[in-house]
């Protein structure tokens, strides 16, 4: 860890703070780590780019050999822009107008639908035309917190397999050309057993559709926030997953491939934000330090209660005392209540870590406050500017 340290203080002397920085090998590592899980079958990752969609950051995970998984149609226009070609982009959008998902397949890339009513337009304009890959909701319950469960009953995403009748009925009348069945249960997911539960789902709904070549399982694989935390188990899920796959093949009567689509496993661990502390405040009852940053910059820990390791890295080996690091909206924006950490004075360099995934992708000009710039170091230990700072003439851009 002290190689990267260093960089990190290199990256914040160099680039100043509050500063991303996002470390190329560790993304390179999460990718081959997937590779060689499921070596056993056929497979593609398609990364999910809401994560973190830096076009420098795409373009490392393309020359990585993988596929790109977009939620918007100006993703889509990202990921052609970074390099991908159509056939290895999947467009899985949610809630969008029939004018986006014809757009998009008007650029050739892999469409995924989840209701009824857009297949049945989409069936009803290009009858089997143009292959298609359907979103269905398993119904079952999984992730780290219910904001990021997206496979349940009462979730917005999918097509119910209760709906199954439904579906077929669309397909038959409208010539529709299925090729793929997807779903996704939610983020933070550690047990394989809830990705079998959802395969075995697509097993059984499989044999209403004769020409599928792939099943996708979408993602959710778990990351450690904590020291004391693991992640997914993705070789046994690799093992487990030929095996039933294997099986269900004889069955169906012809071989398919799995798809995945990976982001925060890929980019979490890859990001640190780096801050400096504005102010130490004691109260009656609290130490205070105030970060030159707020949830205008990381909002996770407020908005999913999630937790970020911190570390000082102006003073690593001081005394532990507590602090409540807080940011600076005007509004509660608490990074962590009554953490201990070595003593912290203003001016220190904060890091924290974990925050490749969802920290820069959901932040914004809140109070007004800029956006920080982002850095890349490369493979060789090159650190890389690769956005820059926003500025006050940012914030009046589109302004009329």
């Amino acid at each position: 860890m002290s190689e990267i340290n260093e960089a990190l203080r290199a990256a914040a002397e160099q680039f100043g703070t509050p500063l991303y920085v996002y470390d190329a090998a560790t993304i390179t590592r999460q990718y081959r780590k997937l590779e060689n899980a499921f070596s056993l079958r056929p497979t593609r990752f398609f990364y999910a780019c809401k994560a973190l969609s830096n076009v420098a950051i795409l373009r490392h995970i393309l020359s990585l050999g993988a596929g790109l998984d977009c939620v918007s149609i100006n993703e889509v226009k990202l990921g052609l822009h970074a390099g991908f070609a159509p056939e290895n982009i999947l467009f899985t959008p949610n809630g969008v107008t029939f004018a986006e998902v014809a757009e998009a397949k008007n650029m050739g890339v892999n469409l995924n639908i989840d209701n009824i009513s857009l297949l049945e337009r989409f069936g009803a304009t290009y009858g089997g035309s143009y292959p298609v890959c359907v979103r269905l909701n398993p119904h079952i319950e999984a992730g780290g917190n219910y904001k990021i469960q997206t496979g349940h009953i009462d979730s917005k995403f999918g097509i119910s397999i209760h709906q199954l009748r439904h579906l077929e009925r669309v397909v038959k009348s409208t010539g529709l050309h299925v090729r793929g069945l997807h779903m996704h249960t939610g983020s933070e997911i550690k047990d394989v057993e809830v990705f079998l539960r959802g395969l075995a789902v697509l097993f059984d709904a499989a044999g209403r559709f004769p020409d599928l070549e792939f099943l996708d399982l979408g993602s959710g694989f778990k990351v450690p926030y904590r020291p004391t935390e693991t992640e997914t188990d993705v070789a046994e899920l690799g093992r487990r997953v030929a095996t039933a796959f294997s099986a269900f093949e004889e069955e169906y009567g012809r071989p398919l491939e799995c798809w995945f689509e990976p982001g925060k496993y890929l980019v979490s661990e890859s990001g640190f934000l780096l801050v400096n502390v504005a102010v130490v405040k004691q109260t009656t009852a609290t130490v205070f330090a105030g970060v030159n940053s707020g949830f205008n910059h990381l909002i996770r820990p407020m908005f999913y209660e999630s937790y970020h390791h911190i570390s000082n890295l102006t003073n690593p080996e001081g005394a532990e005392r507590l602090y409540t690091v807080v940011g600076n909206i005007c509004e509660t924006d608490t990074f962590a209540w009554d953490r201990l950490l070595p003593e912290i004075h203003e001016n220190d360099l904060l890091v924290f870590h974990n925050a490749g995934a969802y920290g820069f992708e959901m932040s914004s000009s809140f109070n007004s406050r800029l956006r920080p710039a982002e850095v890349l170091r490369e493979e060789s230990g090159e650190l890389r500017l690769i956005r820059r700072r926003q500025t006050f003439e940012d914030l009046l851009a589109g302004q009329v």
